[in-house]
């Protein structure tokens, strides 16, 4: 889970719980408010209720499911999983020229371009999903795609949401790389110790630090710490100026 703080300050947080329940959420959205972007685990919906949380849909999931699609096609042939990506493609172009814009800005440029995208492609998906058997690659897809579209058209509501999930995915893919190195923990407390690792690393690379110097930085200025305000000082986004 990736969450951002403030406009300059980049949290990455990861957790350790022993299982994947929706419990796990909910303790940990608690008293959280504001937007939620997750891929279609029903297990968040207890926590974005308790707390009027807004869920959003990531377009990167989507598109994913008919890049697999896609693979099943006849060699050489164009399928509807093509038109899909199309369709898709025309939403992070849209995303890709309003990058440097201002909030504002982009909400203006989402309703007036991704908007009428959206529509065509909704219009298309309705038209497709009875022609597709719904246990083929590509009928999973448009059955996700129509399942999550309410959320996956949430993005549009505010200039400050991403259309996907990737910088939390860019956070996280270093660790599943990783991980058949490192796949077990010898205990709950080395579980919980190593995601506070993970989090303080891929918070400083979220601010512009190079971890290693940070890692050294606040492993030498910790044992002098003892106010709550000096351990504040050493937080990536304070440092990254520096």
């Amino acid at each position: 889970m990736l969450r951002s703080t403030l406009p300059t300050a980049a949290a990455v947080l990861f957790r350790y719980e022993p299982s994947r329940s929706g419990a796990a959420a909910t303790d940990l959205l608690d008293g959280f408010t504001g937007a939620l972007m997750v891929d279609g685990y029903e297990g968040y919906n207890a926590a974005c209720s308790k707390n009027s949380i807004k869920r959003l849909g990531c377009w990167a999931h989507a598109r994913r499911k008919f890049i697999e699609a896609q693979k099943t096609q006849v060699k050489g042939k164009t399928g509807k999983a093509d038109q899909a990506l199309a369709y898709i493609q025309q939403l992070y172009r849209v995303e890709q020229a309003i990058h440097d814009k201002t909030t504002g800005e982009k909400y203006q440029a989402r309703h007036q371009q991704s908007q009428a995208i959206l529509d065509t492609l909704k219009h298309w998906l309705e038209k497709s999903l009875p022609q597709v058997p719904p246990k083929t690659a590509l009928g999973k897809a448009l059955y996700y795609l129509n399942a999550q579209w309410p959320r996956l058209i949430n993005y549009i509501q505010s200039g400050d949401y991403p259309i996907d999930n990737n910088a939390a995915e860019n956070a996280i893919r270093p660790f599943v790389i990783g991980r058949k190195n490192w796949l077990f923990s010898a205990s709950q407390q080395g579980a919980t110790s190593s995601a506070n690792l993970y989090s303080l690393i891929e918070t400083a690379k979220a601010n512009g630090l190079e971890p290693y110097a940070y890692l050294k930085r606040i492993f030498a200025e910790l044992p002098n710490v003892t106010t709550l305000e000096q351990i504040e000082i050493l937080l990536p986004w304070n440092l990254k100026e520096k």
